[in-house]
């Protein structure tokens, strides 16, 4: 019996990485309610690269280019403090950060240093925007998802408003 082979804009289906990384994908919050088919082509376009503890995966005020998936190890996600770095978040397998990089080009918020030895998923905001042009439902349940995190996040963290002081006190 000879062995088929898969068209070559298909082949893609065949590795067995891109096989591995859709199913994985589904189980983050961000990517939840894509369709497998569209999940599928998400997965073409991340790259996968290996850290040793201690690395920066990107320092707080570096431009925002890319999306992070943890697939394996810890990241701790730092801010500069004058007593030194303050540890917002530490995330684990299935933890996105870095996903404010999708919607604008703001600087980075904070530092993110692995932890303990890793693997992370890596998606350009490049690559994603020529998926979404391909494919608006995509952006679409992305942004709804990001939306819902961010809603989540600002009420389990409200910003006070607090009267200014010396140094914040401005023209009125």
């Amino acid at each position: 019996m000879s062995e088929r082979r898969l068209p070559r804009w298909l082949a893609w289906a065949a590795d067995p990485e891109q096989l591995r990384r859709a199913p994985f994908l589904a189980r983050s919050p961000l990517f939840a309610g894509l369709p497998r088919r569209l999940l599928a082509r998400l997965a073409t376009r991340f790259l996968e690269k290996v850290y040793r503890p201690g690395e920066v995966v990107f320092e707080e005020g570096d431009p925002g280019r890319a999306l992070f998936v943890v697939v394996e190890g810890a990241v701790e996600i730092t801010r500069a403090t004058a007593q030194g770095p303050y540890v917002l978040n530490t995330l684990g397998p299935g933890d996105a950060f870095g996903e404010l990089a999708l919607i604008d080009d703001f600087p980075r918020s904070a530092t993110a240093r692995v932890a303990t030895p890793g693997r992370l998923l890596i998606l350009y905001k490049s690559d994603f925007d020529a998926l979404i042009d391909g494919d608006a439902r995509i952006a679409v349940v992305v942004m709804r998802n990001l939306s819902r995190m961010l809603a989540i996040y600002a009420r389990r963290k409200p910003v006070l408003a607090t009267e200014p002081g010396p140094e914040t006190a401005g023209p009125l």
